[in-house]
């Protein structure tokens, strides 16, 4: 064992240097410190006005210390202050934080890193400063990962970063910098401001932490999984922050935009309906990065959490009452049992593809950047060693990278057992096919092992099957039969035949009927198409059909954000009318397009919002607007509660309660009849077919995006059976669905223009 400090100080009671501080050391004696440290094994005390510093050999050391000393002398010594601790050389694993039998360890991996200083910063109680401990490489360093344990060191409350330094060769890819404070990867919790977009302590930096001292979480002894099959899901995806952050919420202020706020407010999916929700980004991200430094977008707040810091921790700042890491971590929990006694699952959206550093340009060092550049992002080699940038982001994460592999795996356990959540949406999952160099490749290890791995193997697992390198794989993602995939193409073709674009009700169809042409293979199945009109990034539903362009000028860009491809209509006028009948026009093809997601073979996923019809004023890339943009109008909710509201409940609810709609397996010729001679016609926008559900509960649908009506002629319904309408688009609520039907169906039906009917046999 060494002893620590205390009894070091008695030994090099001459060795003390006192030094002002900004960011622990100045940087203009940072030089003079770094030798210091690494040349001797130095122990460095610093509270927040002075640095201290204790040697191993007073003899080596002593002049050095003297002469740093000149640097400046200021306040007492306070030795009595100080803490002891035993350290030893520690394991090798766990990566992160863990507590063992002879104390607290710490393991990090750095290949390439030539000195590694952990820096730990002690409750209040125990100690007002940071000690900076400097890893001996002959003791504390096994193969790539550098390791040590502290006795007596407090179970919790105690922050930790480190400051690792290794080759200055940027060609090689290296971006060591040991004046940074780094983040641990595997940290379980991060601390670091605690007010969500509190702009005053926007140049925070970020610690990880740890906690020992919490009892287990009490799950309930009722508790159990919703184990929703995966053909039965009806997804909404949402933000946590933005579900309960506005007033009209009613809920106490401290509580808003919280995971706890989200519970409040379970009442609302059970009456929608649906029975999985989607969570946009919940590991921490800092959602200030964007006013670090100058630059046309530094009036925004990152309110998506398309950033990761670190791939362990939940956001701290989703806490209710700014409670901080552990809080967070609880109520994280709370959501989640409270959600799973609802018989509604929980996915999260991952982002594994980059992180918040940034690029070589304007980088934004917290972790990966300085502990090892070139093992955790792809580099161009070719390039003076450039991040190569697939995300659109600025880096790319090395994900094929055993190293970099394992983490992203260990992380996917930890939300799983530790967390219980039901499955990962897996953000620009392209990068994920790409080898360490960014070459597309056929068999990824990372994405294999995802799909063999045990502890995930209950869980629900969908990419998103592109990324911003041109890497387009709906439909082709390599899936070893379990990953679903974000349907792009559905998304596309729904779009271009409701808003009534020529030649589109063939795809129309085949969207329809399941996606057969890109997902019937080997043993894959319907539900393997997440089939969504809209989604977080893009237009909202009302925008879809109250603008042609996108509006973005509020994110600073010019406009030169966001997708320029909508295939969106305005039905007539851009932007906000008081035409009555362009409202009821758009209100018709909103209702038009939930119906046919409804009522399409896969996996519906529809937007947080778009049940009451939200808007973000044409602006479709709103991922920097902490506001009203993004925030759920609950007012507007309860406006539209017996309208548009009504209408989406019931047709979620339809779905569920119809097995004809939700097939296991593809449709066949037995399963679907389409009354259609006209396929070969480019102007044809009308599309009729009857669902079989082989028990004379039959479905028939018809779908016309003409501007004129379609006198269509109703086949005759199954033996001993009437038709009933339920749905149709073109009348008022609560005409528009009837959960009983309408009896009295004739041998035609006048289906108005851009509307939709649905008729059930009774």
């Amino acid at each position: 064992m060494i002893r620590g400090p205390p009894q070091i100080v008695q030994k090099c009671t001459t060795g003390i240097v006192t030094v002002n501080r900004t960011n622990i050391v100045p940087r203009t004696h940072r030089h003079d410190l770094r030798q210091l440290r690494r040349r001797d094994s130095l122990r460095l005390f610093s509270s927040d006005h002075r640095i201290l510093k204790f040697c191993t050999s007073e003899e080596a050391l002593l002049p050095r210390l003297v002469a740093a000393a000149k640097l400046q002398e200021e306040a007492p010594q306070m030795l009595d202050t100080f803490p002891s601790f035993e350290v030893s050389p520690g394991l090798t694993h766990p990566l992160g934080v863990s507590e063992i039998e002879s104390g607290i360890n710490f393991a990090i991996f750095s290949q390439h890193a030539s000195a590694v200083t952990l820096c730990i910063i002690l409750p209040k109680s125990v100690h007002d400063g940071m000690i900076e401990l400097a890893l001996d490489p002959q003791k504390n360093r096994t193969g790539d990962i550098w390791h040590i344990c502290i006795k007596e060191l407090p179970r919790g409350g105690v922050l930790y970063g480190y400051r690792i330094d290794g080759p200055r060769n940027w060609h090689e890819g290296h971006r060591f910098d040991d004046s940074i404070i780094l983040i641990d990867p595997y940290a379980k919790l991060i601390e670091g401001r605690r007010a969500f977009g509190d702009e005053s302590n926007k140049m925070c930096r970020f610690f990880g932490t740890y906690d020992f001292n919490s009892l287990p979480f009490d799950w309930g002894e009722n508790y159990k999984l919703p184990n929703v099959l995966e053909k039965d899901l009806v997804i909404y995806e949402m933000n946590v922050r933005a579900f309960t952050a506005d007033e009209t919420s009613s809920l106490d202020q401290d509580q808003r935009g919280s995971y706890l706020g989200l519970i409040e407010k379970i009442p609302h999916l059970l009456e929608l309906g649906v029975n999985a929700v989607e969570l946009l980004p919940v590991f921490e991200f800092d959602e200030l990065e964007l006013q670090r430094r100058p630059n046309p977008r530094d009036h925004m707040i990152n309110t998506w959490g398309y950033s990761t810091i670190n791939f362990f921790a939940p956001m701290s700042r989703y806490a209710s009452c700014g409670g901080g890491p552990v809080r967070a971590s609880w109520e994280f929990k709370e959501m989640v049992k409270a959600l799973h006694g609802a018989g509604i699952e929980v996915i999260l959206d991952v982002v594994y593809n980059h992180t918040n550093e940034a690029d070589d340009e304007n980088p934004y060092t917290t972790s990966f950047r300085g502990i090892d550049n070139k093992v955790y992002y792809m580099v161009d080699l070719n390039n003076n060693a450039q991040l190569l940038n697939f995300s659109g982001c600025g880096n790319t994460f090395n994900c094929n990278h055993p190293t970099v592999m394992e983490l992203i795996l260990e992380s996917l356990r930890h939300w799983v057992t530790e967390y219980h959540v039901d499955g990962f949406r897996f953000d620009l999952a392209s990068v994920l096919c790409r080898g360490t160099d960014g070459t597309p490749i056929n068999a990824p290890p990372l994405v294999k092992a995802i799909s063999k791995d045990s502890v995930l193997s209950r869980c629900k697992i969908i990419a998103e099957p592109w990324d911003c390198g041109g890497l387009y794989l709906v439909g082709k993602f390599p899936n070893w039969d379990r990953w679903a995939e974000w349907n792009g193409k559905y998304r596309d073709d729904i779009r271009r035949f409701i808003k009534g674009d020529a030649g589109m009700k063939g795809n129309f169809a085949t969207r329809i009927a399941g996606s057969a042409d890109l997902y019937r293979v080997n043993k894959r199945k319907p539900y393997h198409s997440v089939n969504f009109v809209i989604a977080h990034d893009g237009f909202t539903l009302y925008d879809l059909v109250s603008y042609n362009n996108k509006h973005n000028d509020a994110n600073g860009e010019g406009g030169n954000d966001g997708c320029n491809d909508n295939f969106s209509w305005n039905c007539g006028v851009e932007g906000e009318t008081s035409d009555a009948n362009i409202n009821a026009l758009r209100s018709r093809q909103m209702k038009n397009f939930h119906l046919a997601l409804m009522v399409s073979q896969g996996t519906p996923m529809m937007l947080m919002g778009d049940e009451y019809g939200h808007t973000r004023y044409g602006n479709n890339n709103s991922y920097g607007h902490d506001t009203t943009i993004n925030n759920f109008q609950w007012g507007q909710l309860e406006a539209r509660k017996n309208d548009h509201f009504r209408f989406f409940s019931k047709m979620i609810k339809f779905r569920l309660s119809h097995n004809v709609l939700r097939k296991e397996n593809f449709i066949g010729k037995n399963d679907i009849t389409w009354l259609e001679d006209n396929w070969y016609n480019e102007e044809s926008r009308f599309l009729a077919f009857m669902l079989h559900d082989g028990n004379g509960g039959d479905i028939y649908l018809a779908f016309n995006a003409h501007h004129f009506s379609i006198k269509t002629a109703i086949p005759s319904p199954p033996r001993n059976r009437s038709w009933y309408r339920v749905v149709d688009t073109n009348l008022k609520s609560p005409d528009d669905f009837v959960t009983e039907g309408v009896s009295g169906i004739r041998e035609t039906y006048d289906v108005a223009p851009y509307s939709a009917i649905l008729l059930e046999a009774k």
